[in-house]
């Protein structure tokens, strides 16, 4: 495989609109005219469900995962910049899907998917931080932020390469910037939380 083909099929693993695929096929709706409007798993569970939003999740999260095990345990197991290419692209992919006019969730499930098979001890760290935050606010604008700043300093903390600690906050930077109108719902009190007693799965 050359680089290029990497980059390529990694963006393309990242662009496979799963939150729109989920909707379309249970509810025979555009996710984008529904709740937020966001195609990625949170939405998914307030319009469809627990079951639909988790799978659709995992489905993100593996679009991150596989395309940077492929590059470090396949392809390009000694040349670490790769993986990180692979994962970056992956990650603009699910932000920016070609299949969505480039319009897509804001980068979560994919960054940790990405992270998991980079820095597998800093990303179950912030995963922890991250469900910590939502059990107790019910915010899941407020744990990923939050999460996704730990990120680096986790990776720092247990000297990870430099350049994996440095992507991660690239990431964190990228996943704060798409949040932007969520943080001033949270400052203004008005940012929805997830309820996950009920079916829409939030209120």
């Amino acid at each position: 495989m050359n680089i290029l083909l990497l980059a390529v099929l990694s963006y393309l693993s990242g662009s496979i609109p799963t939150g729109y695929i989920a909707v379309r096929l249970l509810k025979g709706a555009d996710i984008r005219t529904l709740g937020s409007g966001n195609p990625g798993a949170t939405n998914v569970l307030r319009v469809a469900g627990r079951v639909p939003g988790i799978i659709t999740l995992l489905i993100d999260a593996l679009k991150g995962f596989v395309p940077v095990m492929l590059a470090a345990k396949i392809f390009f197991p000694d040349r670490p910049a790769l993986w990180l290419l692979a994962g970056l692209c992956a990650i603009s992919g699910h932000i920016w899907t070609v299949f969505l006019n480039f319009r897509g969730g804001k980068g979560v499930a994919t960054a940790a998917g990405v992270f998991l098979a980079l820095l597998p001890v800093p990303t179950l760290t912030s995963v922890i931080i991250f469900a910590l935050i939502l059990a107790v606010t019910k915010y899941v604008s407020l744990g990923s932020i939050i999460s996704a700043l730990c990120l680096p300093a986790a990776s720092a903390v247990f000297k990870a390469p430099w350049e994996f600690t440095a992507f991660a906050a690239l990431a964190a930077a990228a996943i704060v910037y798409k949040h932007k109108s969520n943080i001033k719902r949270l400052l203004n009190g008005t940012e929805n939380k997830i309820n996950f007693s009920s079916k829409g799965g939030s209120k």
